[in-house]
């Protein structure tokens, strides 16, 4: 009984060990960056996007630009540039929005009866140019926006920040997509 055991135990390590040893060699066959550049894209040069909005918050053009460079910079081969790069990315922020989506009850105040917001929606749209001087027809003007639903009963100076960074990610993740992934 006991020989029994101990043979099922060591083949069950056995198996374990075999299937741990296949995914490290899987996993070093194959890259997850996606990446879909050509190996002679070397350099990127990202321009900070000012931030051109109606409603304006002050750090949103360093914390947008800084946050697309460090993808870029992170997630790939390609190196900084200040001049002639293989890849110029530039745009601004165009429009930066808080609005009701949807509302509540009446409620009866001293002044008269106040309808309250029961959720926002935060906005950002960003205009993007993008220039990829090894292959132009990859080139593009594109308009990216994404949004975030948080609700009004919520101290906004205390989320703000939170919700910016979503919208940022989101925005990001849709502009490396397209220039990286070719998605």
């Amino acid at each position: 009984m006991t020989s029994t055991f101990n043979n099922q135990f060591s083949f069950n390590h056995f198996k374990t060990g075999l299937f741990l040893l296949v995914c490290c060699f899987l996993s070093s066959c194959y890259s997850f960056t996606g990446s879909s550049l050509s190996p002679e894209m070397k350099t990127v040069k990202i321009n900070t996007f000012p931030n051109n909005a109606a409603n304006n918050l002050p750090s949103l053009s360093q914390d947008f630009t800084v946050a697309l460079q460090n993808r870029f910079l992170q997630r790939t081969t390609l190196k900084g540039a200040v001049e002639n790069p293989d890849l110029l990315i530039e745009g601004e922020i165009s429009d930066y929005n808080i609005t009701p989506t949807s509302v509540g009850a009446a409620t009866t105040t001293t002044t008269g009866n106040t309808i309250q917001a029961l959720q926002n929606k935060l906005t950002i749209t960003i205009k993007v140019h993008y220039e990829n001087s090894k292959d132009p027809t990859l080139s593009f003007d594109r308009t990216y926006s994404d949004e975030a639903v948080f609700n009004s009963d919520l101290d906004l100076n205390t989320i703000e920040t939170a919700q910016v960074r979503i919208v940022n990610e989101r925005i990001i993740n849709k502009i490396y997509n397209d220039i990286v992934a070719n998605w």
